[in-house]
């Protein structure tokens, strides 16, 4: 599947080491290279960590392709809903290649 319908628009991507970002895309390729502009991270701490959530801000950022586990739409509305520096949950594993 092609990810050219999503340019321009407000996309979630987590990367092979279990980082989460959010971004608009503004290009792909087919290698699912990614540049994200207004991109920011959101770090989810467990429920046991006493550190809050947060999100910190990386401005325009390049993903190599073999970095993207996964890559989707974000509602808007619903996402600008959540108070994200609450939010607590387990932390998503890196990939292992076998």
């Amino acid at each position: 599947m092609s990810l050219q319908p999503y340019v321009n628009k407000k996309v979630l991507v987590i990367t092979a080491d279990g980082r989460t970002l959010i971004g608009n895309l503004l290009s792909c390729d087919q290698l699912t290279n990614l540049v994200l502009g207004q991109t920011i991270e959101r770090i989810i701490r467990p429920p046991e960590d006493p550190e809050p959530s947060a999100e910190v801000s990386h401005g325009l950022y390049l993903i190599r392709g073999e970095n993207v586990t996964i890559c989707g739409l974000v509602d808007e509305e619903l996402d600008g809903q959540i108070e994200w520096t609450e939010v607590r949950g387990s932390v998503v594993g890196g990939i292992r290649h076998m």
